[in-house]
């Protein structure tokens, strides 16, 4: 990369500071390093401008700053909300269409602090009235600011990386009633242990708010078949179905139809208007 030579595009559109900071954290991803000069010239605006993104996104952790540019910084868990939007963006998408249609007005749903649940959350705006517990604050931010819904936030512990609220929130629920439905991301699962985390705050915050669900739905992108994680949240006899897409493989599909769990399974390619699925399993 160097300054405004061949091969730098400009966007010929307007872009808010939100998406430059997304499209620099997908740079950082693809190459490890941006440059101040390439990127004002491909947003159109000034290097004052873009090192008040960088500087923003290195106070979040999500970089580090050099002269000239910055360089990607190496996370020291599943790695920062604003990163892992952008991973499997399409499937996790296709995902929360299919989860959406589970909602209707008047219920009581939770949603945690998953970039699946954030985009499950832009599928329900339109959903009135909800009542929407959550422990995400990009996912409470969305609701309060273009949705009617009444949101509740447990409380917790703030953990910067992922922009949740974690740790002990049992006293919180205590004699408040039932959640109609759940609805989680995971960063691994398992026949034997279930729905699982990378981190002990975050899944004993998972656990609390899955505890009262009367139906728990796993909702996350196929890649996180198979992947390591260390801390169940939602033990297997308690997942109402799994909703992933259609990346899933087969046998892992044979594997949980045998202890009774079924999944819908979506394709990220389809119109996004009118999501096909199919449910692989039995109900339970």
């Amino acid at each position: 990369m160097s300054g405004t030579g061949e091969g730098i595009h400009r966007v010929e559109r307007v872009v808010g500071a939100f998406e430059r900071r997304q499209t620099i954290l997908f740079d950082l991803e693809q190459h490890g390093r941006v440059e101040v000069a390439e990127l004002a010239y491909r947003f159109g605006v000034s290097l004052v401008t873009l090192r008040n993104d960088l500087e923003g996104l290195e106070q979040s952790g999500l970089l580090r700053r050099i002269r000239g540019g910055a360089v990607a910084v190496a996370s020291p868990d599943e790695g920062a909300f604003e990163m892992r939007l952008r991973q499997s963006e399409a499937a996790k998408r296709a995902v929360a269409k299919q989860a959406a249609r589970l909602v209707v007005p008047d219920d009581v749903i939770a949603i945690d602090s998953s970039t699946t649940g954030h985009y499950l959350a832009q599928e329900l705006l339109d959903v009135s009235p909800l009542f929407v517990v959550t422990n995400g604050l990009p996912t409470a931010r969305l609701f309060l600011t273009q949705s009617n819904a009444t949101v509740l936030m447990p409380g917790g512990i703030l953990r910067r990386s992922s922009e949740s609220m974690t740790g002990y929130l049992g006293d919180v629920f205590a004699d408040r009633g039932q959640i109609s439905k759940g609805f989680f991301g995971v960063v691994g699962l398992s026949l034997q242990r279930g729905l699982m985390d990378l981190t002990p705050e975050e899944a004993q915050a998972k656990e609390a708010i899955a505890n009262i669900c009367q139906e728990v739905y796993g909702i996350f992108d196929s890649s996180k078949v198979g992947r390591f994680a260390t801390h169940a949240f939602v033990t297997p006899e308690r997942i109402t179905q799994l909703i992933s897409n259609d990346g899933v493989p087969p046998d892992v599909h044979e594997a949980w139809e045998n202890a009774g769990i079924s999944w819908t399974l979506v394709s990220p390619t389809t119109d996004s208007a009118d999501p096909s699925a199919r449910t692989v399993g039995r109900a339970q």
